[in-house]
This record gives structure tokens, C-alpha cells and sequence, in this order.
């Protein structure tokens, strides 16, 4: 699977569709941002240079300050493709990120979704 054009995709033009996808269900930005934090070690300050530079997907995860230790409990099924057996790396953390997304969509609890 060629995943290239996912990669190369500008983190800021998908990032305005997770905030509105939890706010559709009721949740808030915030929350979304929360998760992006948790995933990633980035902080406010951090995921804004993001935002403001465009950066791709590649980029923006390679230069996260640390992948949370927990995402190995992160299990389930997002776009047909199991996340726990997802083989690059790369496309594991988007869809870690896409099913923390969609949890968040669903009602789950914060704690549930960070898995504390």
C-alpha cells in the first residue's frame, strides 16, 4: 500500500475535521487537542507551529517529543484496518490518532479514550 500521499497531507488541513467531527457529537476542541497532546507529547505552543507551518503528517509525527508509552492499548478497527496490526509505523500513529478521534466522537469517556 502506497501511503505516501497520506503522508505528505498537511496536518492543518485535517486537523479542522477532527475538531469538527467531536464538536458534532458534543465535545469540544480542547478535548481534541488533549488527545493530540497525549498521543504525541506536543503542547499549545507546539501543535500551533504545526498548525501555522502546514506540516505534513510525516513530519509532524517524526518531530513528536514522545509517542505515549500506553498506545499499545489502543485496539480496534478504523478505515477496515485493525490499528493494533497496522504494519508501518507511520500509518499506526495516524490511525492511533484517527480511533482516538472517533472514540472521542462516540461518547467515550476522556479517561477511557487516554486509556487511564
Amino acid at each position: 500500500m502506497n501511503n505516501t500521499r497520506v503522508y505528505k497531507m498537511s496536518f492543518a488541513s485535517v486537523y479542522p475535521h477532527y475538531i469538527q467531527k467531536a464538536e458534532k457529537k458534543g465535545r469540544t476542541k480542547d478535548e481534541v487537542d488533549e488527545i493530540i497532546f497525549w498521543l504525541t507529547g506536543y503542547d499549545q505552543q507546539m501543535l500551533q507551529q504545526h498548525l501555522d507551518n502546514k506540516t505534513d503528517f510525516e513530519t509532524f509525527f517524526v518531530q513528536a517529543p514522545q509517542i505515549n508509552s500506553n498506545v499499545s492499548k489502543i485496539t480496534g478497527v478504523i478505515c477496515g484496518y485493525r490499528v493494533e496490526e497496522i504494519k508501518e509505523e507511520l500509518m499506526q500513529k495516524i490511525r492511533y490518532l484517527d480511533k482516538l478521534i472517533d472514540e472521542l466522537a462516540k461518547g467515550k469517556a476522556m479517561d477511557k479514550v487516554l486509556r487511564k
